[in-house]
């Protein structure tokens, strides 16, 4: 997996620096997330609920476009993940909130009109670097939160590929899948204790952001170019 993933950060790296008559150029957004999961609690599935993440999801993006309609992006960005469990078939309401704050490298395509209306996907790696758990129990938060940087409950790295489309104007609509697990199912407390042993769950989201992958200069300047020689 390591040599595949430097394989495509070496080929992006490539067609970024030897394409300079194409246009290269770099554009960033705020994401807004709306996540879910899909859960196997030791044979019981279900409980999931929606999660909504406004912040903190900062993306930024290389872009090399081969023309009109095909270009690669390559980029990094920061991003708020996770799901809210609720645990099912208890005698009282126990609800778990699990997120990462990760680093993630995408790395993808472009097709269509690269300013106005085009499609795009990918693969993305993301690195989790700080994990929080938290505890409520008929809607009434617990003391027992959960807070660690680089924590061994959660796997080094996640692997996901994601979709979407950008509309004229710039607004986004992605989705996002990750075939890696959430939690580490061999880690294990001090205690002994295996908490999220046989707890399955691959997260996946829809999100929303602006101008993704829009060169606001590049796009008026052809504009008034047109303008021009209409005149």
């Amino acid at each position: 997996m390591k040599k595949l993933i430097l394989s495509l950060l070496i080929v992006a790296a490539t067609f970024f620096t030897s394409q300079a008559q194409n246009k290269v150029y770099a554009t960033s957004s705020l994401e807004m997330i709306f996540s879910f999961a899909q859960t196997n609690n030791n044979g019981t599935p279900g409980g999931n609920i929606l999660r909504w993440a406004p912040v903190f999801n900062v993306q930024v993006f290389g872009n090399a476009d081969f023309g009109k309609h095909f270009g690669l992006i390559f980029g990094g960005a920061v991003r708020n993940v996770g799901f809210i469990y609720q645990v099912p078939d208890t005698n009282i309401n126990l609800k778990k909130k699990y997120r990462n704050y990760n680093l993630a490298i995408p790395i993808g395509f472009k097709i269509g009109n690269m300013h106005k209306f085009l499609f795009f996907g990918g693969y993305e790696i993301e690195f989790p670097f700080h994990y929080k758990e938290k505890t409520f129990i008929n809607n009434a938060k617990q003391d027992n939160k959960i807070t660690a940087w680089f924590s061994p409950r959660v796997p080094s790295f996640y692997n996901s590929a994601f979709l979407g489309v950008q509309f004229p104007y710039g607004f986004t609509l992605k989705f996002k899948y990750y075939f890696s697990e959430f939690f580490n199912q061999n880690y294990t407390q001090s205690d002994g204790v295996q908490p999220y042993k046989g707890f399955k769950a691959n997260v996946w989201y829809i999100s929303l952001s602006f101008a993704m992958f829009k060169n606001n200069h590049i796009y008026y300047k052809e504009k008034a170019e047109k303008k021009a020689d209409y005149y």
